[in-house]
């Protein structure tokens, strides 16, 4: 049924669950997981008045955060190799999450994208926005969504 499950993870505890659902799912199938966690740009201002930051300071905390972003993907790593479930990691560097989750997907030839969503309603949807809605209703690969 899958050959290849893409879950998207920040690292959260929410997110969590979509990775051990992702796992389970692909040892039913014998599939193999891509675990991607996407790393946001450090922002820059160009306006006037702007805090600037050094280049070599901005490189080192884009570092930190892929390093960051790494050792979250090598925990799953090791949890699927311990569940029986062959694990690839990916990066992606990028402030366009559902973009590049979606072209990541498109990329690894998935079948399935799993992800997890906070449930936000209203408001707090309205202002904060929702990656997952966005990966729901754009994606040509399925997507599975955990609350």
């Amino acid at each position: 049924m899958y050959e290849r499950i893409l879950v998207a993870t920040d690292g959260s505890a929410l997110s969590d669950k979509a990775v051990e659902h992702s796992l389970a799912l692909a040892k039913m199938t014998g599939a193999t997981v891509v675990a991607l966690k996407v790393v946001p740009r450090y922002p820059r201002s160009y306006l006037e008045g702007g805090a600037t930051v050094d280049n070599t300071e901005i490189k080192r905390i884009e570092a930190q955060w892929a390093e960051q972003a790494q050792e979250v993907l090598n925990k799953i790593k090791v949890q699927g190799k311990s569940e029986g479930v062959t694990v690839k990691t990916s990066i992606a560097k990028s402030d366009l999450i559902a973009e590049s989750i979606m072209s990541a997907a498109e990329k690894q030839n998935a079948d399935l994208i799993v992800m997890a969503s906070h449930g936000r309603k209203g408001i707090k949807r309205l202002l904060l926005g929702s990656e997952t809605q966005h990966v729901l209703t754009h994606s040509k690969v399925p997507v599975l969504v955990l609350r």
